[in-house]
C-alpha cells in the first residue's frame, strides 16, 4: 500500500508528546473507503484467518480494547491501519517499503500458493498459506502489547514464525518511546528507536541508515533485530560497508588538532571528549562488523525510487529544516538523492499542524508542484506528491505526557485527499467514536465524513486556486476547534473520578464531530458553487437578475 510516514520524538515535539503519523493511500486505480472505530475485546477474533494469505493464527484470550481505521467495505480483511490500545500504546501499520534481489533471494517472501488440481484426485497439491502482511498486523499485535518495545517483540516473533509476503515498515509508540520496525525479506527484521530530539521521514522505501548489531544483540538500548541477523547477513554477503578506517583516523586527528588549537587543555569538557569517543566507537564498530547501513544492505536503489520515493523525503525535510539549503547545484541533498537521512533534528519544535502540512504537501514553492506556476508541464508532473488524490486516511497518534493516562491518547483523523481535508482530534480512551467518522460504506453520500471529503477534493481540485482560500479557512477553523476541545475537555475532566472520564470524553468527541459535519457541509457548498461557475456550458449574456 503506498503511504508516507513521519515520526516525531518527544523532545522534538511542541508539547513533549510522541507523535506517529501516516498517510494510508489507496493503490492506483481504486479507492479503499476507511472508517474510524473502536474494537472491543468481545469483537476481537480468537482464531484469525488472513484473507490475502489464507494463514490461520490462534490468538490469546486476553485482548484489550483498541481503536482502528479499518477498510469500510468488508470481504478482504480488516486493514486496521492505526490506533491505540487501552494502555495507551500506539501502532501504525504499515508503510510499504522496498528491497533488492540479494535480500529476496536470501530470505524469500512467504507468498500464498493456491491449490492445484482437485482434492482427492491424483496430482492434487494442497494450498500453502502465505505469511502475514499489512492486512493483519494491527489486529494481531495491538490488542496484546504493553509498550512500544513490547510491540516490536510481538511482531518480530510473528514474522520469525510465519513470515511475510511483503516488505513493510511499522511504528510503535508509548509516552516515552517510538520504535520503527522494518521487515527484511520473508522472516527477518530490524527495529530502531527514534531519537527523542529528532523526526523521521519514511516514503515507501527502506529507511534506516545506521544500525548497531552489538546493541541489538545486547542491551537493546536503541536497536533490536532478528536473533540470527548477523549470521544470516554474513552467509549471504549482505553488508555493503566499505571499510576505510583511514577516514575515521583523519576525522579523529583533525578534530583533536582543532580542539588543541582552540581550547585550553584545562577547559576541555565532557562534550568534546564524548565526540572523540564517538568517532572511535563508530570506527571500531565498523571494523568489527557491528555497525552498518541497512538502507544500503537491504534497500532498493532504482530509478523509480527517484520519482516515487526520495522526492517525498527531500520535501518533508526541506520544510522542517529549511535553512539547510535544499535547492540548486550546491544543495547537499536533492529530490533524487539516495542518502537523505532517516532521522534529523528539526530547526524548531514540531506541531500537529506541521505534520498535517508535510503529509498534505505537493511540492509547493518548487517547480514540481502540480498546482503551481513554476517550472513547466514536465517538471510539474515529475515526482509523486505526498498529498495525492489517493490519500485514504491520515491518522496522527499523539501521546501527551502531561495528561493523565485516562485521557492521554489522542487520535487525530483526516479522510480523503490531504490538500483538501481537515485534521481533527478525538480522544482514544472511549468505548465508541462518532458515527460521522464510522458510518462509511460503499454508497457515496455527504453524510459520511470520508465520502464528503472525497467529493470536496474532486470539486476543489478542478479549480484549485479559486477554492484554496475556502479550503484553508476550513482547515484552520477545524484545527483551532480541535485544540480548543482538547484544552477545555482536559480541564473539565481533571477532577473527575476515573470511571466517569470516558463518558465525558465521548461527549466531547461527539460535539466536535457535529461541528465538523457542519463545517464540512458548508465547505462542500462553497466548492460546489465555485467550481460549477467554471462549467463550460455557462453563458452570462442573457441571464436575468433575480429580484
Amino acid at each position: 500500500m503506498p503511504c508516507t510516514t513521519i515520526l516525531i520524538g518527544k523532545k522534538a515535539s511542541y508539547d513533549g508528546s510522541t507523535i506517529v503519523a501516516r498517510n494510508e493511500d489507496s493503490p492506483n486505480g481504486q479507492f479503499e473507503p476507511k472508517r474510524l472505530t473502536v474494537v472491543h475485546p468481545s469483537e476481537q477474533p480468537r482464531t484469525y484467518t488472513s484473507t490475502a494469505s489464507h494463514l490461520t493464527i490462534e490468538l490469546p484470550d486476553n485482548p484489550m480494547r483498541y481503536t482502528a481505521v479499518p477498510d469500510a467495505i468488508e470481504g478482504h480483511g480488516p486493514w486496521a491501519a492505526a490506533g491505540f490500545n487501552e494502555l495507551n500504546v500506539g501502532m501504525s501499520a504499515t508503510e510499504t517499503i522496498t528491497s533488492n534481489p540479494r535480500v529476496l533471494g536470501a530470505d524469500p517472501l512467504v507468498v500464498y500458493k493456491p491449490a492445484k488440481g482437485t482434492e482427492g484426485e491424483e496430482g492434487y497439491v494442497p494450498a500453502v498459506p502465505g505469511g502475514i502482511g499489512e492486512e493483519d498486523m494491527v489486529t494481531l499485535v495491538l490488542p496484546y502489547i504493553k509498550s512500544a518495545r513490547d510491540g516490536v517483540r510481538r511482531l518480530g516473533e510473528l514474522l520469525e514464525r510465519y513470515g511475510t509476503y511483503e516488505m513493510n515498515g511499522i511504528a510503535f509508540s508509548d509516552v516515552d518511546e517510538i520504535w520503527w520496525l522494518e521487515t527484511i525479506g520473508g522472516h527477518h527484521w530490524i527495529a530502531k528507536r527514534v531519537p527523542d530530539d529528532s523526526y523521521v521521514t519514511m516514503p515507501n522505501q527502506l529507511g534506516i541508515d545506521y544500525f548497531d548489531l552489538a546493541d541489538a544483540e545486547g542491551d537493546e538500548v536503541e536497536h533490536m533485530a532478528s536473533p540470527d541477523l548477523r549470521s544470516w547477513m554474513a552467509e549471504h554477503h549482505l553488508d555493503l560497508t566499505l571499510l576505510r578506517p583511514e577516514v575515521f583516523d583523519d576525522i579523529y586527528d583533525d578534530f583533536a588538532d582543532d580542539l588543541a588549537d582552540d581550547v585550553e587543555q584545562d577547559d576541555e569538557d565532557d562534550f568534546a571528549d564524548g565526540l572523540l569517543d564517538l568517532i572511535e566507537d563508530v570506527r571500531a564498530g565498523m571494523l568489527n562488523g557491528d555497525i552498518f547501513n541497512p538502507r544500503q544492505a537491504f534497500g532498493s536503489h532504482s530509478e523509480s525510487d527517484h520519482v516515487y520515493n526520495t522526492p517525498r523525503a527531500w520535501y518533508m525535510q526541506r520544510c522542517l529544516n529549511p535553512s539547510d539549503g535544499w535547492d540548486g547545484p550546491a544543495a547537499v541533498f536533492g529530490p533524487e538523492s539516495d542518502d537523505i537521512p532517516w532521522s534529523r533534528v528539526p530547526e524548531r519544535k514540531l506541531t500537529i499542524e506541521d505534520v498535517k502540512d508535510v503529509l498534505s504537501a505537493h511540492y509547493q514553492g518548487t517547480p514540481f508542484d502540480p498546482y503551481g506556476t513554476m517550472g513547466n508541464a514536465a517538471s510539474r508532473n515529475r515526482y509523486r506528491p505526498i498529498g495525492i488524490n489517493r490519500n485514504g486516511q491520515l491518522a496522527v497518534l499523539q501521546l501527551r505526557p502531561y495528561a493523565p493516562e485516562a485521557y492521554r491518547a489522542v487520535q487525530w483523523m483526516a479522510f480523503g485527499s490531504n490538500p483538501f481535508n481537515a485534521l481533527v482530534p478525538f480522544y482514544a480512551n472511549v468505548d465508541e467514536l462518532p458515527e460521522y467518522l464510522g458510518n462509511t460504506g460503499a454508497r457515496v453520500t455527504s453524510e459520511s465524513f470520508y465520502w464528503a471529503n472525497r467529493i470536496i477534493a474532486a470539486l476543489a481540485d478542478a479549480r484549485f486556486h479559486e477554492n484554496a482560500a475556502a479550503v484553508e479557512a476550513y482547515q484552520e477553523k477545524m484545527a483551532a476547534l480541535g485544540h480548543k476541545m482538547l484544552h477545555e475537555t482536559d480541564a473539565a475532566v481533571a477532577g473527575l473520578d476515573v470511571a466517569a472520564v470516558p463518558e465525558k470524553l465521548a461527549a466531547a468527541n461527539s460535539d466536535l464531530a457535529s461541528e465538523l459535519k457542519c463545517a464540512t457541509e458548508e465547505l462542500l457548498g462553497k466548492v460546489l458553487y465555485t467550481t460549477s461557475c467554471a462549467m463550460k456550458n455557462g453563458f452570462a449574456m442573457s441571464d436575468n437578475v433575480r429580484e
